[in-house]
């Protein structure tokens, strides 16, 4: 049984320290450590999401990094091929005629091959089966380069090309241009494949040789412009 006298000391202590006493006689803990690990576990688990969040996209971008070095190289794409490309020639000997000259012919045709160059325009200079004195030829198929014969018979009518100061005449043949001097004192002509194209084009180097090296000469046309 609880005397009048313990209620009393019970409420003296409640009154000191100003709380009051539950009527169940239980009373609650107010001591602030009790609340405080659920609070503390809300706080780390936003700390935790927070830094799981930042981790991740630097993981990923460590991930893309490294996946790119393992990765082999893309393969260079295959070089396209030039068009200023060397031609593909061959070296054989080339079969050109080589008609008797006279001597005066004979002696112009050695200065002009003499001065010929190496290559005319990519196309290498090839040896050829006779006459080496009076002819040339270059690349494969083969321009062609003839001194000396018989001046072509070349109508009124017909039109001359003036090229570096040499005029000369076209004739078109089934498997080339066949272009001959009108104005040298010695026949020259150029046989240009039809594989080739624009044939005129073949010949400035030609025709400087010419004026270094075969004087004028002849039954000039009236269309020649020099």
């Amino acid at each position: 049984m609880t005397t009048s006298s313990s209620l009393d000391d019970d409420a003296a202590r409640d009154a000191a320290d100003g709380t009051a006493e539950p009527a169940d006689g239980i009373r609650e803990s107010t001591d602030p450590a009790a609340a405080a690990p659920a609070g503390r576990d809300r706080t780390m688990r936003g700390a935790a999401l927070l830094a799981t969040l930042i981790a991740l996209p630097i993981t990923l971008l460590v991930a893309v990094l490294a996946f790119s070095k393992l990765s082999p190289d893309a393969p260079a794409a295959a070089p396209t091929p030039s068009a200023t490309s060397a031609r593909v020639q061959s070296t054989a000997p080339v079969e050109m005629a080589a008609p008797a000259l006279a001597a005066r012919p004979a002696t112009v045709c050695r200065a002009l091959l003499s001065q010929l160059p190496a290559s005319i325009r990519d196309l290498a200079q090839r040896p050829v089966t006779a006459g080496p004195e009076q002819n040339a030829a270059y690349g494969d198929p083969a321009l062609t380069v003839a001194c000396g014969g018989t001046e072509p018979t070349v109508p009124s009518t017909d039109e001359v090309w003036t090229v570096n100061q040499v005029c000369w005449h076209l004739a078109e043949q089934a498997d080339a241009a066949v272009l001959s001097t009108v104005d040298r004192e010695t026949l020259i002509t150029v046989r240009v494949p039809r594989s080739y194209e624009q044939p005129l084009q073949w010949l400035p180097t030609i025709s400087s040789t010419i004026v270094a090296s075969v004087p004028s000469g002849g039954a000039i046309p009236s269309g020649c412009q020099r």
